[in-house]
């Protein structure tokens, strides 16, 4: 099915092209749209371009009225309007990395680097752009590190960055392919032999956790450019995210294998309140690509207890306390997991062995014994969760991370794959075709 649905699409953009060029001057063709013929939903390619990239999971990808989300391709900033999809470029510009939208304005900050650098050179300035205008604004100059969040009232931007160099065939393999967003991981066992992508990450990440290089999370100030250290250690620190309702809270993550590392943290921008989210009970216990809901009451993590063998989607309320969890099944698993704006449904982008974009609707355990256990207020919930499949992936290759989005009107699912043979940004309706 998913072979018909890829030639379909490619048919379609065929017949699109040959349209647009009899039609002289006149506006480009909209977006093609195919009839996923394994699920029933509407998807839309909404670019191709080679070298097109969008935001990972995590990262707010939408203006605040909802209307457009941005995205990077090699000649720039590109916005696409959310329903129809037709895209316009907002800025032309060579660009290093594209971060996210604020929420207060039309605005995209993104990073460039010195004319004539390369892809190990540190450096780089901070710009903020306004989509309406594409009037441009820098932030600050950067010597290193990564911007990874922008705070409730676009005040602060937050990131992480070495204090001193790993060692340098650490940092090399670490680096991301500007095409795909994704390292090229390699490596070799014991004997000698090729390791496998997952592996060769695997490896590469516990040699990056114990090479204990010093590390901060910083804020920058969005009006002044003043840069500010609020947390240092030897872990190595990453993800880090603003609340997107408390200005001053951030969550962020010790990286590594999980495992290994006491994962999902949340501190205060002045430094204070390090709370350690989730802990550990029992041997083999992994958890980890965290992330808000939308109201910033709730912390929702992928958890396994233990790995592999009972995976849950885990939360933790930053006001309460109180812990639920949502049984995961085999065909339910994914790399990302995220939430719908009403916080009532999630978003799976699958994996290698389950592909299948899906929506997965929370139900709590309603049985007598759960509404009467002892303690219960203290206890976590459980429930589980019912799956509606969105979009057949069955071609995709998960090196390539779809980080699915939804958008903020609820009505689509936004992604990245390569189902086509190379790189590209799908739009799937929620809402089945008629």
């Amino acid at each position: 099915m998913a072979r018909k649905l890829a030639l379909g699409m490619a048919a379609a953009l065929t017949i699109g092209v040959a349209i647009g060029a009899t039609a002289a001057f006149s506006a480009p063709p909209a977006p093609v749209s195919v009839i996923d013929p394994t699920t029933g939903h509407r998807i839309v390619k909404v670019d191709d371009r080679p070298g097109n990239y969008a935001l990972y999971f995590n990262y707010n990808a939408f203006t605040p009225d909802g209307g457009r989300m941005v995205y990077l391709t090699p000649e720039g900033i590109r916005t696409a309007h959310v329903g129809d999809w037709t895209t316009k470029l907002v800025l032309k510009e060579k660009i290093d990395r594209l971060l996210f939208v604020a929420h207060r304005s039309p605005t995209a900050y993104y990073t460039t680097k010195p004319a004539g650098a390369t892809e190990a050179d540190e450096p780089y300035t901070v710009w903020a752009v306004n989509l309406d205008t594409g009037k441009r604004r820098k932030i600050a100059d950067m010597p290193n590190g990564r911007i990874e969040s922008i705070n409730a009232d676009d005040t602060l931007l937050s990131g992480n960055r070495e204090l001193s160099p790993p060692p340098p065939a650490i940092a090399a393999q670490g680096r991301r392919d500007p095409k795909t967003g994704s390292p090229n991981y390699a490596g070799t066992d014991a004997a000698g032999r090729p390791l496998s992508f997952a592996d060769a990450k695997e490896k590469w990440m516990g040699e990056r956790l114990h090479a204990a290089v010093p590390m901060e999370i910083f804020t920058i100030d969005t009006a002044t450019g003043a840069r500010k250290s609020v947390h240092q250690a030897t872990d190595w620190l990453n993800h880090v995210q603003f609340s997107p309702t408390d200005p001053t809270l951030l969550m962020f993550c010790h990286e590594g294998p999980w495992h290994e590392v006491d994962r999902i943290w949340t501190i205060r921008t002045d430094g204070s309140a390090l709370t350690k989210i989730h802990q550990r009970t029992m041997q083999a216990e992994i958890a980890g690509h965290e992330f808000w809901s939308p109201d910033g009451s709730t912390i929702w993590y992928d958890l396994q207890a233990p790995k592999g063998a009972m995976p849950w989607l885990a939360s933790y309320d930053v006001k309460t306390g109180a812990r639920r969890w949502y049984k995961v099944e085999a065909n339910q698993t994914s790399v990302h997991f995220n939430i719908a704006p009403d916080g009532k449904i999630f978003g799976a982008d699958g994996n290698g062995t389950n592909k299948y974009m899906s929506l997965l609707v929370p139900k709590p355990d309603e049985r007598p014994e759960a509404k009467t256990t002892l303690d219960r207020d203290k206890l976590i919930a459980t429930g589980t969760l019912v799956t509606e499949h969105v979009v057949d992936m069955a071609r995709q290759d998960y090196t390539l991370e779809p980080n699915l989005h939804f958008t903020p009107d609820g009505q689509w699912l936004v992604y990245r794959a390569n189902v086509d043979g190379s790189p590209a940004i799908y739009a799937a309706e929620i809402a089945r075709a008629k």
